[in-house]
């Protein structure tokens, strides 16, 4: 069944279809030697971003959540070789940065980023040494409070922040996590419902992935919508053991992470029939 509300099944096996491809060809090129080293710290960190779209993706089209783990170790992989090599391109030519992103907790595409990342860990019970690897590459321990008592839940030794570095939206959930429990469900209902409209942001602060499905400024028809999926609170579901029974069958969470055996906590949608034949049984779908 589509877990998303927005796109249809053709949509979703057209985009995964193509995102397999995709990283079929750029780990070809990984594998040859580079025309541009001096790039090649954005392209791997690039692919890491072009796996967590396939991961939405695949969640988003209904698939079983027991898919998205090896997706999730080749992500590891990527983001890993890009710090590596940015760190080699950076020393041989004397820069501070290699790469467009910004690897920090206060800016907030990072800070989405790495929410998103451990919600995904906490929700497939990733094994220890990708944990490990993966608060590695996060870092930013004792920064931000709510992030670092989420960490917390599965590393008990993480140093707590004492600010909330992006109070919009994340207050809210914030004060879910540390209301009685006879509020809880509701005040997790109150996040979900605000999340996607208070991340909205001007210019260059706008999360990069916000406008994909937007049917003005970036419909669905350009190939780049994902879906929308409020991991952050799935996240403080698994972390803190929250009510999410007023959540569940929202159209922006991803209730299915915390129950993969089913049955499926989205409300069923109307699917049409595949139209990519070879393609969908090529890559077993």
């Amino acid at each position: 069944m589509i877990r998303d509300a927005l796109a249809r099944i053709d949509y979703w096996n057209d985009r995964i279809v193509k995102d397999y491809l995709r990283l079929e060809k750029r780990s070809a090129m990984l594998l040859a030697e580079s025309k541009n080293p001096e790039y090649d710290p954005q392209f791997t960190f690039d692919i890491s971003k072009d796996i967590l779209r396939l991961i939405f993706r695949i969640y988003s089209r209904g698939d079983q959540v027991s898919e998205l783990k090896d997706l999730y170790s080749m992500l590891l992989d990527m983001w890993e070789l890009s710090e590596r090599l940015s760190a080699e391109i950076c020393a041989k030519h004397d820069l501070n940065a290699c790469r467009s992103w910004i690897f920090s907790l206060s800016v907030l595409n990072h800070y989405n980023w790495c929410f998103w990342l451990v919600g995904l860990a906490l929700t497939l019970d990733i094994a220890d040494d990708q944990w490990q690897r993966l608060l590695i590459l996060i870092g930013g321990e004792g920064e931000d409070s709510l992030l670092d008592r989420v960490i917390a839940s599965r590393q008990s030794d993480r140093k707590i922040g004492t600010q909330l570095l992006h109070p919009k939206p994340y207050w809210r959930l914030l004060k879910a996590i540390n209301a009685p429990e006879e509020q809880q469900a509701v005040l997790l209902r109150d996040f979900v419902d605000h999340w996607y409209a208070e991340l909205k942001r001007k210019g260059k602060d706008e999360l990069w992935w916000y406008i994909y499905g937007d049917p003005e400024k970036h419909p669905i028809e350009m190939g780049s919508y994902f879906g929308r999926w409020c991991i952050e609170a799935v996240a403080a579901v698994k972390a803190f053991g929250l009510d999410d029974s007023l959540c569940l069958g929202h159209e922006h969470y991803p209730g299915d992470l915390l129950r993969p055996d089913g049955p499926s906590t989205h409300p069923a949608r109307v699917e049409t029939k595949s139209k990519l034949g070879i393609f969908a049984r090529l890559f077993g779908r």
